[in-house]
């Protein structure tokens, strides 16, 4: 693959000890090239890196979450580790973007997602833009091609605007359900503030279910868990991706477009484990980290955080 970048051992680094008490040391380095590699018994979760901001740049948006898988990694790294042996965790390296070509990256990340998914393992992709989102359906649906899919967004804005010219990191749902009869699509902590009056008809004439972030809240869990139950019900399959600007900038101010009245941690975690436990997640990804913004590692932290949480939870 033209884009495709080996994993950097040198970014798994922390403690040592001889008993595997840190993730850096449970880590295992994979060449996504060498698939044969990807074949593991027990329960396997591997990281792919999505270093790609081009449709950020695009969307006329704050680029530099190009550095956000690697930085992502780092704040694992020094994680205590807690899984058992029977569960791997590999790094697979990156998808990169040359030449400013998004839709090549797009299709070869595609790609990559539909191997792991082949060779059983979780896929847990690191942005990046949120044009990950159109890669990474079409990667499921290359594995899984006569099955529903049903994407669950934890996101401020509902990425539906309609392509003009070229895709962006505003598209990708537009883009899914333009090409795709059965879009079932799903968003949680939608603001006005942040989507148009445009977006929201858009929404309505795909049927798009969504709950604003002021119904997305801890006070409110029960409507959530029963809106959330009741689309895991009619899907076979879903894809889960949580893009970092839909937290209160209280905890992620390092992000592409961050918010003051974005969702809250204590919701966003109870949600995902929710999915996590409903065996019909396949795949998961995190986006729009910017860490050219951010504040002592902090919302790095947060999405390495949630990544690790996502593994115990499945």
């Amino acid at each position: 693959m033209k884009n495709y970048q080996k994993p950097n051992p040198k970014l798994w680094t922390g403690r040592s000890s001889d008993k595997q008490l840190y993730l850096h040391e449970k880590i295992r380095c994979v060449d996504l090239e060498e698939s044969a590699l990807l074949t593991i018994n027990g329960k396997s979760f591997a990281f792919l890196g999505y270093a790609c901001d081009e449709g950020v740049k695009r969307n006329q948006g704050r680029i530099g979450a190009v550095a956000g898988p690697n930085a992502i990694r780092k704040m694992l790294a020094s994680l205590s580790n807690h899984f058992s042996e029977e569960v791997s965790i590999l790094d697979v390296g990156d998808i990169t973007c040359k030449d400013q070509n998004l839709e090549e990256t797009q299709r070869e990340t595609a790609h990559s997602i539909a191997l792991l998914l082949k060779h059983q393992v979780f896929p847990i992709v690191l942005g990046g833009g949120h044009d990950l989102g159109y890669a990474h359906y079409n990667g499921i649906k290359k594995q899984f091609p006569n099955k529903i899919i049903g994407i669950i967004n934890l996101d401020a804005h509902f990425d539906l605007r309609k392509v003009t010219n070229q895709g962006n990191s505003g598209t990708p749902f537009f883009q899914i359900a333009q090409e795709n009869e059965d879009f079932k699509y799903l968003c949680l902590g939608i603001q006005k503030e942040s989507n148009n009056s445009e977006l929201f008809e858009t929404a309505s004439e795909l049927n798009v279910s969504y709950l604003l972030n002021t119904e997305f809240t801890i006070q409110n869990k029960e409507k959530v868990a029963q809106t959330v139950a009741d689309f895991i019900a009619s899907v076979d399959h879903v894809y889960l991706t949580i893009d970092i600007d839909g937290f209160s900038s209280a905890y992620a101010p390092g992000v592409s477009a961050p918010s003051p009245l974005g969702f809250s941690l204590d919701i966003a975690m109870e949600t995902i484990q929710r999915i996590c436990e409903s065996n019909t997640l396949v795949s998961a990804d995190l986006v729009e980290l910017n860490p050219t913004y951010d504040i002592d590692n902090c919302t790095a932290r947060l999405a390495a955080r949630l990544a690790y949480h996502m593994i115990s939870w499945l």
